[in-house]
């Protein structure tokens, strides 16, 4: 079971962008998923009532990596500074940079570019691309020196969290256990509002075996802040480890809600039990979740 999974929040069309994503990237399927209750009785919220007996989660696998979808309404919008890298190894497909291009078509159309794909001076082959549903997505060809892995989270610090980047990664290892920092490169000259040799050009971690995160710091002068849209959901083994990670992750009280949680950086994340599944399928189990903070298993 991966340890942790991002979410991409839905505005009731999770369904649709599953089939979509799913039909992108090789080796991607639909896994997954969990329903609205039928009723406002069993906890529906008003906003959510049109929902109701209709799909409240869809699990996918992208590349191998497990993604989940929220399907719900227009609260949050996702921004840049939540993207996804998908590497393409050129050790391992000769054609990796026409299969890229397969599928940067398939992202960029009805979407926006915002980087062109080209050469640069840290990739031979690379681009950024903000798809139809406003999620993005960073590209590369890239000849692995050592460990690979096809899709990395990627967070980039702007704004009041400008240059954080290094900090960022320092905390988010300490945080998970066994975890370590990768690769960083430090910006060579000031860049935007990055620092040279102090702000983050790229920078890696593995939080959990074989499941790498990337945090770069932003190096325009446009702002791009962290949004509620894309979560990274926690599995934990018991309530013990809950409250570990939630203590550890929660700083924003006012946003604290069914599991959800908010980091000094602005940061969501989802710290839920590995039996989730099992709990909301006992009585008024929705109810229960919405009514939560922080998951505490005896209340199912």
């Amino acid at each position: 079971m991966q340890k942790i999974t991002p979410n991409l929040w839905c505005r009731g069309n999770a369904r649709e962008m599953a089939d979509f994503y799913t039909s992108i990237f090789p080796g991607s399927k639909i896994t997954g998923g969990s329903k609205y209750p039928e009723s406002e009785e069993d906890g529906l919220a008003d906003f959510q009532r049109e929902l109701a007996g209709k799909d409240l989660t869809i699990d996918m696998m992208l590349a191998g990596h497990d993604f989940t979808l929220i399907n719900a309404g227009p609260e949050f919008t996702p921004t840049p500074a939540n993207s996804t890298f998908v590497n393409f190894n050129t050790k391992e497909d000769p054609e990796a940079r026409e299969h890229l291009d397969q599928v940067w078509a398939k992202l960029a159309e009805g979407g926006e570019v915002l980087m062109e794909l080209g050469k640069y001076p840290f990739s031979e082959y690379y681009g950024w691309v903000q798809d139809k549903y406003g999620y993005s997505w960073q590209l590369m060809v890239l000849e692995p020196q050592g460990e690979f892995t096809c899709i990395v989270p990627s967070l980039l610090f702007s704004g009041r969290v400008q240059n954080k980047a290094q900090e960022a990664i320092n905390f988010y290892v300490s945080v998970f256990k066994d975890a370590r920092v990768g690769y960083v490169m430090k910006y060579e000259e000031d860049t935007g509002p990055a620092k040279a040799g102090e702000s983050v050009a790229y920078g890696d971690m593995e939080l959990a075996p074989g499941e790498w995160m990337s945090a770069m710091d932003n190096g325009t002068d446009q702002e791009q802040h962290f949004s509620e849209a894309v979560s990274y959901s926690v599995v934990c083994k018991d309530q013990d480890e809950i409250d570990y990670f939630w203590g550890k992750l929660s700083s924003v009280p006012e946003f604290e809600q069914c599991g959800w949680c908010k980091d000094k950086y602005g940061v969501s994340w989802q710290i839920v039990p590995e039996n989730m599944g099992e709990l909301m399928k006992k009585p008024d189990a929705y109810k229960i979740m919405m009514e939560q903070h922080k998951i505490i298993i005896a209340e199912y």
